[in-house]
This record gives structure tokens, sequence and C-alpha cells, in this order.
């Protein structure tokens, strides 16, 4: 995810405008961000766009599940509002490139995130989490 975000913000940051002020694509660049946003919603399929349910379910004892999956679901859903409805913002602003080259940081600290503070819950009793 990380890298298809990085092209497209190589892509859309170095685009010619037209005279409405929209990215002009020409040539392969155009192909090659279709292909790069294609490949972005694959690879957030696979990724964090299921596993972040499953992990939610995982990750909390029985004891707070109910009560911690309905705050971790609100707040998921309130991440993805504020993502939905800062980028028409960010894109007046600040432009494609730079929409998607803050979006590109997102995916790439998630990495690090993931990597320091997830732990795994195999073989782990839900009691135990």
């Amino acid at each position: 995810m990380t890298i298809t975000l990085g092209i497209l913000t190589v892509i859309f940051g170095n685009a010619a405008l037209d005279t409405l002020g929209n990215p002009a694509l020409g040539g392969s660049a155009g192909i090659l961000a279709l292909v790069a946003a294609n490949l972005y919603v694959f690879y957030f399929g696979f990724s964090w766009g299921p596993v972040v349910w499953v992990l939610l379910g995982e990750i909390f004892n029985n004891k707070i599940r109910t009560s911690a999956l309905s705050i971790a679901a609100t707040v998921q859903w309130i991440a993805n509002f504020v993502v939905s409805t800062t980028f028409p913002p960010l894109l007046k602003s600040f432009g494609l490139g730079a929409a998607y080259g803050l979006y590109t940081v997102a995916a790439a600290i998630s990495i690090f995130f993931v990597a320091f503070f997830i732990k795994e819950t195999k073989g782990i009793e839900l009691e135990r989490m």
C-alpha cells in the first residue's frame, strides 16, 4: 500500500495541470496511476481492510470484549470519516500529490506501528490477552 501510494504521490505531484487546474496525465503516467490505484485497492483488500476487524476481535479478553469492540469500531468509523472529509480540503489547498503524500506517510507509519505495537495472538487464549 505504501509503495502504490508513493507512486501516486510522485505521479500526481509532478503532473501538469490543465486549464481547470486538474492533473493531466499523458503517456504512461496515466496508465501507471491507474495500475497503482487499483493495486492499492487490491493490497488494502487483503491487509488493513479485513485484518483490522479480525484483529479487533482477537486482542480483547472476554471481560471487556463487548465494550472494547464497540469503542474500537466507533474509533475506526470516526477515522474513516476524518479521512473522507479531509480529502477535499487537502486537494483544494495543497493538491493531489500532497494529499497522496500524506496518505503515503500514514501507510509507512502503519508498518512500524504493526511491527512494534501489535502483538501476535496465535496460540494465546482470549482470557490471557
